[in-house]
């Protein structure tokens, strides 16, 4: 009975709908006007679109299960392992780094502005360096293990990954004044946009969303993030404000005569999350053990994935110079 009362919480807990349940029982719908009940409100409308994901992946027979492998082992492994670290990291950098904010703002509409293109930045830096620095690609290289795109690849995360993004973004909105209620306001708003970017082609096929796709980045710019495409390797880091991609020239809208390929460059184990989830440390260790001479042991840590000791380099910056030398 226990494990059924476990499996039901967790399940409910996954579909958010306490704070909306709460409202509606007790029938305080003013809630609905402060940030809290709004945040309840919205909340289950992303695991609702991820059902909905489902069942039409079951109706036009193109489910499959092995799509779904890799999120749902790493949510349950990161509701175990890192329920707490994430927000327990964005505390400790809070209290630590907030007495040294170079300025003090207030929470008003247009600070939020300045605050949201602040947040955007440290998400571009953290991004960016999951990508260019070997180390921390093995704790990002879950998320881009998948081969296909789907709202539940917003759950395959290293337990670890989020701690790190965390320290880096909550360290630079706090030193840059983003006082720290406004900071969990912008969290929770980049972190439903970040999980609806995610939206699979059986629901939104052609994901561009118009006109808006000029301004802020969409899922169709969020597919090419996760393609293994030469040409779209490494591009699109921010999460809505196309603004810091724009500035750091990696910003890169979808070709639709090009047919996006999901996953990572090296060849994963078939069906195995094991290798999804521990695969890239595995080799890492082996780079680092077998490279001669300390130099080269810290260079495997700290160079871009791809990064060889011998010049042999098959980084992403090495392969598109190649593609466009041809």
């Amino acid at each position: 009975m226990n494990i059924i009362k476990i499996i039901f919480n967790e399940i409910w807990g996954f579909l958010s709908f306490d704070g909306l349940f709460t409202i509606i029982k007790t029938g305080n719908y003013g809630e609905l006007l402060t940030y809290q009940g709004f945040a309840s409100a919205i909340a289950p409308i992303l695991p609702f679109i991820l059902i909905i994901e489902l069942m039409k992946g079951l109706l036009f027979k193109k489910f499959s299960i092995v799509n779904y492998k890799i999120p749902f082992f790493s949510y349950l492994l990161n509701t175990v392992l890192g329920r707490y670290l994430s927000l327990g990291m964005t505390i400790i950098c809070i209290g630590l780094l907030e007495r040294y904010a170079l300025i003090s703002i207030s929470f008003t509409w247009y600070w939020l502005i300045y605050g949201y293109i602040i947040w955007e930045f440290a998400h571009f830096v953290y991004h960016y360096l999951a990508h260019k620095v070997r180390l921390f690609w093995c704790l990002h290289s879950t998320h881009h293990a998948p081969e296909s795109m789907n709202l539940s690849i917003s759950y395959a995360h290293f337990f670890l990954e989020a701690p790190y993004a965390d320290i880096i973004r909550t360290s630079i909105c706090i030193l840059a004044g983003v006082p720290p209620p406004m900071l969990f306001v912008i969290m929770f708003i980049d972190g439903t946009w970040g999980s609806f970017i995610h939206i699979g082609e059986t629901v939104l096929p052609d994901a561009r969303l118009g006109i808006v796709g000029k301004f802020i980045l969409t899922p169709s710019h969020h597919r090419i993030h996760h393609a293994k495409n030469i040409e779209y390797m490494d591009t699109n880091f921010c999460n809505l404000l196309n603004i810091w991609d724009k500035v750091f020239k990696t910003y890169y809208p979808e070709n639709i005569q090009t047919t996006i390929q999901y996953g990572i460059t090296r060849e994963l184990q078939k069906n195995s999350f094991l290798d999804a989830y521990f695969g890239e440390f595995i080799y890492l260790a082996k780079d680092v053990y077998q490279a001669p001479g300390l130099k080269n042991k810290i260079s495997y840590l700290l160079m871009p994935p791809g990064w060889d000791h011998l010049g042999n380099h098959k980084t992403a910056a090495e392969m598109k110079k190649k593609l466009l030398s041809k």
